[in-house]
């Protein structure tokens, strides 16, 4: 993982927002930076590399092949994740929060006493 994507994994791997994320995540012949099943997210995280040459027709095919299966593509440049990470999260969460629910919500009420039934 390049610096940005570790400062971003530091922070992922705490499940803001109550979203889990999985790092280097393998979709057919990708490699995701980080993805949240729970949103049908993927997170990639591109450096100055991304601009050069054919990588922008090699991303947006990748972008399509996922979209193509249901998957959203956030694209976060290394400078602002470096720079903002805090920023960055926020982002994140609030993308995730747009395309699903987290994983594990808070009940609804408090939990049943002991002996009590659940209905």
């Amino acid at each position: 993982m390049t610096p940005p994507e570790v400062i971003l994994w530091h922070r992922l791997r705490r499940r803001p927002g109550g979203f889990k994320f999985r790092r280097q995540h393998p979709a057919g012949a990708y490699v995701l930076d980080f993805f949240c099943s729970g949103a049908l997210l993927v997170v990639e995280v591109d450096g100055i590399a991304h601009e050069m040459g054919d990588n922008p027709q090699a991303d947006a095919r990748r972008d399509q092949w996922l979209r193509d299966r249901g998957i959203d593509v956030l694209r976060l440049s290394a400078a602002d994740v470096s720079k903002a990470p805090d920023s960055a999260v926020e982002a994140i969460v609030a993308t995730c929060g747009e395309r699903g629910s987290p994983l594990h919500q808070p009940a609804a009420g408090p939990p049943p006493r002991s002996g009590q039934e659940t209905s």
